[in-house]
């Protein structure tokens, strides 16, 4: 290779590499706006009023351009540090008395337990839990995750842990494992696992996510569900370290886990 030939090539690859960059890089302003802080006015009047630092150093270009391809990449917001995510995959450990709607009709909204920039990145449940339901929830602005763990022919295991009324017998255990006939359904339901954790808790494991499944299985079979708690989705487990009310991001990790379930 001939040096005008070299260079050529150098030239071509800087190109690439300049291509590669700006289609990962993002303007402050936008990168502000994606992430659920506001309208693009309101974004800049928080760069021009020096709340928006990068790096530790505040900026007040709303123009300036960042990679926001670097996974590492975050920004700080009134003091407070926030990773950049092209979409948001949240696990919350929902506590009981609050209902999966932005619209609650009796009960405090899960949506209130997260921070507004979520909302307004429309953030929204994978799937709900009843207000009195504890537990793992999933929450994401990605529909094609969202769609991906509640169609109905996506069948993905999930854990639950019931407080029963009455002492659970083997009978009760039998029902559950062979299928129980619920109203309005034309088949038994069967749980994939069943079992016993004590005289008045058991785990059950389902693949549907019908209307009161759980409680209206525990019904059929004999018994009263007192309490429910999701444990489980997939291969994700609600971290023990998890607080109610509290919420975490969901890394790669985490992700393959739910759907190595």
């Amino acid at each position: 290779m001939n040096g005008s030939q070299w260079s050529d090539s150098r030239a071509r690859g800087a190109l690439r590499f300049l291509r590669c960059y700006s289609s990962l890089a993002m303007n402050l302003e936008s990168i502000l706006f994606t992430q659920g802080f506001g309208s693009r006015r309101q974004c800049r009047a928080l760069i021009a009023d020096a709340r928006v630092s990068i790096g530790g150093a505040v900026c007040t270009d709303a123009d300036a351009d960042f990679p926001t391809g670097d996974t590492t990449f975050s920004f700080t917001v009134d003091g407070v540090d926030w990773p950049y995510r092209e979409h948001a995959y949240l696990l919350l450990n929902k506590p009981a008395g609050y209902e999966c709607s932005r619209d609650p009709q009796h009960h405090l909204s899960v949506f209130s337990l997260l921070p507004p920039q979520f909302a307004g990145r429309g953030v929204q449940c994978v799937g709900r839990l009843d207000q009195d339901t504890t537990g793992l929830l999933l929450l994401s602005d990605d529909g094609k995750f969202v769609h991906l763990f509640t169609s109905p022919k996506r069948k993905v295991p999930k854990v639950y842990v019931a407080t029963t009324r009455h002492p659970i017998d083997d009978a009760q255990l039998s029902a559950l494992r062979d299928g129980v006939l619920l109203n309005g359904e034309a088949r038994p339901i069967a749980a994939v696992d069943v079992e016993a954790r004590g005289d008045h808790t058991l785990a059950l494991t389902v693949m549907e996510g019908k209307y009161h499944q759980v409680k209206r299985m525990i019904a059929a079979a004999g018994n009263r569900c007192e309490a429910l708690h999701r444990e489980r989705i997939g291969g994700l487990a609600l971290p023990e370290a998890l607080a109610r009310g509290a919420w975490q991001w969901l890394d790669e990790t985490d992700l393959g886990s739910l759907r190595s379930g």
